[in-house]
């Protein structure tokens, strides 16, 4: 019997001493070493979501390589693919995927399709202003609140708070709404998963960008607006949500990275790669970087969420 169980605390332990090694390998694998001979410029069209990101990350990397430069337009995730398909970027952000129609058109100029890295996790956010009483909102409410069609089940417009249950003073007008323009990836996700590509109501005032959402939705009582988590502010508060009032899921790092937050997203960088050749070594060290334990600390500083480590290994060797 002693032998027996000497085996097996023998056999636990070299299991123990292997996972070890194997965290160990991945924790080297994933950190970024710099490199010699980098140097050129870089030019980043596409997400306004990713703005703030991509802004932060080439700091840091011209830090570690001073004869790099950065061109970096934040127009909106629509913008990226023409961007890539007539050549005037090097790297179109994009907070959705693409389109059919865009890996078509740049199918048909290149001759192959574009490669896309996931490099960060978000979120949409419902945000209300900070002292804003709302607990939180169902699914089909957030349809009835923002669309016009209620193509997700929505019950019939929403258009004042009395009707979430809200009759405090200061909140006796119609909510004030706010959200993004069409060029956006935000607008376009959030069209589709919130409201089931119905359309969006008139009310809904469209903003150039997620950061100009929540200075409007933190301005004063009323109003509520769906943007982008990593620009909440103090004077904000994201909204739980969930298929009933029982069921409603905080906006939180876990419930983000295993997508039980229903707005969950992830955020991608679009890259023109030809199969079968290595990428120039410019774009391929700044896309390490990115996937790396020090590019991934930039989206926790930035307020988004880094993805899983077996997720990053593979986004790395699709750039390797």
């Amino acid at each position: 019997m002693r032998i027996k169980q000497f085996i097996a605390l023998c056999n636990a332990a070299v299991l123990l001493l292997a996972s070890g090694s194997l965290g160990a390998e991945t924790t080297h694998e994933l950190d970024y070493e710099r490199q010699p001979g980098v140097a050129g410029k870089i030019t980043s069209v596409g997400s306004d979501t990713l703005a703030n990101l991509m802004t932060f990350w080439s700091q840091e990397f011209k830090a570690l390589y001073p004869q790099v430069g950065f061109q970096i337009q934040a127009s909106g995730s629509s913008t990226a693919p023409p961007a890539l398909i007539e050549g005037t970027a090097t790297i179109g952000p994009m907070s959705r995927e693409l389109k059919p129609s865009e890996i078509r058109d740049f199918t048909r100029k290149h001759g192959y399709p574009p490669l896309v890295l996931k490099v960060a996790m978000d979120a949409i956010a419902i945000f209300v202003e900070r002292r804003n009483p709302l607990q939180g909102l169902t699914l089909n409410q957030v349809d009835s609140i923002f669309s016009q069609t209620q193509f997700c089940g929505g019950d019939g417009p929403i258009n004042r708070w009395s009707e979430l249950g809200i009759d405090d003073n200061g909140y006796r007008a119609p909510i004030r709404l706010y959200g993004r323009n069409s060029v956006s990836g935000t607008y376009g996700l959030f069209k589709i998963i919130a409201m089931c590509d119905g359309d969006f109501k008139n009310t809904v005032n469209e903003q150039p960008g997620s950061a100009s959402v929540v200075l409007s939705v933190a301005s004063g009582k009323g109003a509520m607006g769906y943007a982008a988590y990593g620009y909440k502010t103090a004077g904000v508060r994201a909204l739980p949500l969930g298929e009933t009032k029982d069921s409603l899921v905080p906006l939180t790092i876990d419930n983000v990275r295993s997508e039980s937050y229903p707005f969950s997203r992830f955020l991608y960088l679009v890259i023109n790669k030809k199969p079968g050749e290595p990428l120039p070594t410019l774009e391929r060290e700044f896309l390490r970087y990115i996937l790396s334990e020090q590019g991934q600390e930039q989206v926790s500083r930035d307020g988004y969420f880094p993805i899983r480590e077996d997720m990053l290994l593979r986004q790395r060797r699709l750039v390797d």
